[in-house]
């Protein structure tokens, strides 16, 4: 069994600290810590109740679904982006494969590529249409639900997970600080100084 003498931590593209940047006006964008993100291609042919890693594949297009601190989100016909922590990489890596042995499918660890910045608040979604053009009503787009967008210049990937006016952008790690700043300078205009990002 091969041992390890030292261990890696993945350098976070927004620093080691997490900071949260909140405003009189009610919104706080928090950039996620490590997570592991795999990027999973497999053909359905339409079939209904497919279960894998205990997921459904057969949610609808555009949907995100989240199991604990695990999500997936169905960006495509055959096209999913799965989060979970960076500790559960493994397993949920191994459950993935187990629950499609026989089908013919491609699984890319894609942790290295993207940063998760969460914002949340009342106004979170007018922070987001800053630069997001999608309506984002509650009944456009209501919790659970996900899709590939802009945000300014950044092509991102948007998901709404629970109840709560609460929002995460996915995007590449080499436009994090980009949209992490668009994001500030959004909810800066909103409603105060305190939102404004420490240097």
């Amino acid at each position: 069994m091969l041992e390890t003498r030292f261990s890696t931590g993945r350098a976070l593209p927004l620093g080691t600290v997490v900071k949260t940047i909140s405003d009189p006006s009610g919104v706080e964008i928090r950039p996620v810590g490590a997570e592991a993100r795999f990027s999973l291609r497999v053909r359905l042919s339409g079939e209904v109740g497919t279960e894998v890693a205990g997921f459904d594949l057969s949610a609808p297009l555009n949907t995100v679904v989240a199991n604990g601190d695990q999500w997936i989100a169905r960006l495509g016909p055959d096209e999913w982006l799965v989060g979970c922590p960076e500790s559960d990489s493994d397993l949920v890596q191994a459950r993935i494969e187990e629950g499609l042995g026989g089908r013919a499918y491609a699984l890319v660890d894609v942790s290295h590529r993207n940063v998760g910045i969460d914002i949340s608040g009342e106004h979170a979604a007018i922070a987001l249409n800053a630069g997001c053009p999608l309506d984002l009503g509650e009944i456009a787009f209501p919790p659970g639900s996900a899709t590939r967008t802009l945000l300014g210049k950044a092509e991102i990937v948007l998901l709404r997970v629970g109840t709560e006016p609460k929002y995460r952008v996915e995007c590449w790690r080499s436009f994090a600080d980009y949209v992490h700043t668009f994001l500030a300078e959004a909810a800066f205009g909103l409603g105060g100084p305190g939102a404004r990002p420490a240097r």
